[in-house]
């Protein structure tokens, strides 16, 4: 069968078409908007559909080089790291570090259902951490970047489940957040507490853009240069010293030391301009990933994901109701952000913004809700994340477990 690869312009070009096609599809779809579903999906999914179609009717086998991809990832992480600002976390107080130890709880809870759901089945036990917090908590992202780390560690296609649970999970979080909260509120007969704080939670003044200049477009990517370049020399010596963290990890971590030692110089960093393009970085990222899937590959194991997602969506809905709205202070707020909470542990921020915007429409403001959840979810996720899933990784079960055809 010939082969046509899509690399280097090609790669880019095919990734803002898919951009632009799934923005036009969301846009018309309303169920889509509805979950806030990325348009990196949409369209990313079609294209591999499409692409799958193809070969199945005898067409050239379209295969695609990932090395830019695998650049862009780098990036958004280097983004999340520079707006991690010290000044921003000290404004969750108290709220921020209950929430955050509850995410760590929830990671464990949520890796360990995978796991157990993978002896179940019969498979390698690894496959378990993306049924559960590699793919649902940590998103399409991190889902690719720990299923390089599986495939080359000899568990096939771990990246592709990754990326199906990652994306069924978008789905899942934004449809189990909304009724979870509303069972809350009715049952409890909860109402707002405080709204006098905009629903956006943005408690900080806003930071004005200065114009465009070639300077300042130089020391941003210098800046993001300098992350990724230190983000690789500390992996290295890492991993010299038998320490294996994906490269994403060490890079978000030299972008928080860069952007709050900038603050203590008092030469700080302009956030929203990072933001953007972590922002471009993500969208293209995605669409890449999507576009490229092999769906073939998945067709006999559809029937399986679903059993495991509905368990996981069981167990974030208990969480949510008889942990994180208990630890929150069974109030209001509380509710809003057990809904938020659904969609952040099963899908991403964005989902997480969209279950509470829809509650807090209905209901009232809730200002600790729109605080603490985007800052868990920007800042503390991914970290613990990483962490849980080490800590599960030099478990005796996963590292006695055969691999697959050994």
């Amino acid at each position: 069968m010939e082969e046509f690869v899509v690399k280097g312009p090609d790669l880019i070009i095919g990734a803002i078409a898919v951009l632009a096609v799934g923005a036009a599809i969301t846009k018309r779809v309303d169920v889509l908007s509805r979950f806030s579903i990325p348009i990196a999906v949409t369209g990313g999914l079609l294209c591999s559909i499409l692409v799958a179609v193809v070969g199945a009717f005898g067409g050239p086998k379209i295969t695609f080089d990932m090395a830019l991809r695998d650049t862009l990832l780098m990036v958004f992480f280097t983004t999340i790291g520079i707006s991690a600002k010290f000044s921003r976390l000290k404004a969750g107080g108290k709220a921020l570090g209950i929430l955050v130890a509850c995410a760590g709880i929830f990671l464990v809870v949520q890796n360990g259902t995978g796991v157990l759901l993978a002896k179940a089945f019969g498979v390698h036990p690894g496959y378990g951490l993306f049924s559960g917090s590699v793919s649902l908590a940590g998103g399409h992202g991190t889902a690719i970047a720990w299923g390089q780390e599986a495939d080359a560690a000899g568990l096939p296609n771990a990246g592709l489940i990754g990326i199906a649970f990652a994306t069924f999970g978008l789905v899942a979080g934004g449809i189990v957040g909304g009724p979870v909260a509303e069972r809350l509120i009715k049952k409890h007969n909860l109402t707002p507490e405080d709204s006098h704080t905009a629903a956006t939670g943005d408690s900080e003044s806003p930071e004005p853009l200065r114009p465009y200049s070639l300077e300042r477009a130089l020391s941003v990517m210098l800046v993001l240069a300098v992350c990724l370049s230190f983000g690789e020399i500390i992996n290295r010596w890492l991993f010299s010293n038998n320490i294996k963290l994906p490269g994403f990890l060490t890079a978000m971590l030299v972008g928080i030391l860069i952007t709050n030692l900038a603050d203590k110089l008092q030469r700080s960093l302009e956030v929203k301009v990072y933001d953007k393009v972590g922002e471009v970085a993500l969208q293209l990222f995605l669409a890449m990933s999507l576009m490229s899937m092999d769906l073939s590959s998945l067709a006999g194991a559809f029937s399986t994901i679903f059993v495991v997602l509905c368990v996981q969506i069981l167990v974030i809905s208990l969480f949510a109701v008889f942990v994180i709205f208990r630890a929150m202070g069974s109030n209001y707020d509380a509710a809003v952000i057990a809904g938020g909470f659904c969609g952040l542990g099963m899908g991403a921020t964005p989902v997480a913004i969209a279950n509470m915007n829809a509650i807090t429409a209905k209901h009232g403001a809730s200002f600790k809700a729109f605080l603490t959840i985007p800052l868990v979810g920007a800042f503390f996720i991914d970290l613990l994340n990483a962490m849980v899933i080490k800590f599960f990784i030099g478990l005796p079960m996963l590292q006695q477990a055969p691999l697959p055809g050994s």
